[in-house]
């Protein structure tokens, strides 16, 4: 699946001149925790989020007393800092290094990102332009999508794709067979840990329909 499949297209996206009171409200009023910014031409220019305006209250506080404070304290970063915080436009406080993704790029790609840079949403573009939002709430829509009919070839394929690639899944001793989209595990091993994971591989195949595990205990069978 596809970040095209799942994206939200309808975006509200703001100017770079946007005053920041205009941002909370608007945030506030459309239930969002963010929104991108862009120019007249629809390219992506930043991103404004709750974070954003969280921190332009948070610096309020005065920087807390001590020598050692003192003789580190950078003058120039600490004014640069409040006046980024403390802009007046979106332009003034969005954050500049934004990740994105384009819609060729797959759910689970997409995933990977924002999971690894702790995002809650990622815009999508083309060629810089703004075509789509792709947020966590899109993942879960696209998790809960009713999976393609696929072939007992296809998922065979793929189970054993995936247990190539995974290190911790060699398990020479273990096979599977397909039938009607459902995946049999035979075979020994001495890991419930491994056992476990190669269940959830099979579960997490699209197509199929269940997985049984009839793996037996190596140790087990050997003292029997």
């Amino acid at each position: 699946m596809k970040v095209r499949d799942v994206m939200t297209r309808k975006v509200v996206s703001v100017p770079a001149d946007t005053p920041v009171l205009a941002i909370a409200r608007l945030l506030a009023d459309r239930g969002i925790s963010a929104v991108p910014v862009t120019d007249g031409w629809g390219l992506l220019l930043g991103l404004v989020s709750e974070a954003d305006l969280i921190r332009r209250l948070s610096s309020g506080d005065a920087p807390e007393p001590g020598f050692l404070r003192a003789l580190l304290y950078d003058r120039d970063r600490a004014a640069e800092r409040y006046a980024a915080v403390h802009g007046a436009t979106a332009g003034d406080i969005m954050t500049r290094e934004v990740i994105t993704v384009t819609e060729e790029v797959t759910v689970e790609h997409a995933a990977a990102l924002i999971e690894a840079h702790r995002v809650r949403r990622l815009p999508v573009v083309q060629d810089g332009v703004l075509v789509g939002i792709l947020s966590r709430a899109d993942l879960l829509r696209a998790l809960l999508a009713p999976p393609a009919a696929t072939s007992d070839d296809a998922i065979r394929a793929a189970v054993a794709a995936e247990m190539q690639r995974l290190p911790w899944a060699d398990a020479p001793y273990v096979f599977f067979e397909v039938a009607g989209g459902a995946v049999t595990l035979h075979g020994f091993c001495h890991s419930a840990a491994v056992r476990r994971g190669l269940a959830a591989i099979a579960a997490g195949v699209p197509g199929v329909t269940a997985v049984v595990d009839r793996i037996s205990d190596l140790q087990a069978t050997r003292w029997a």
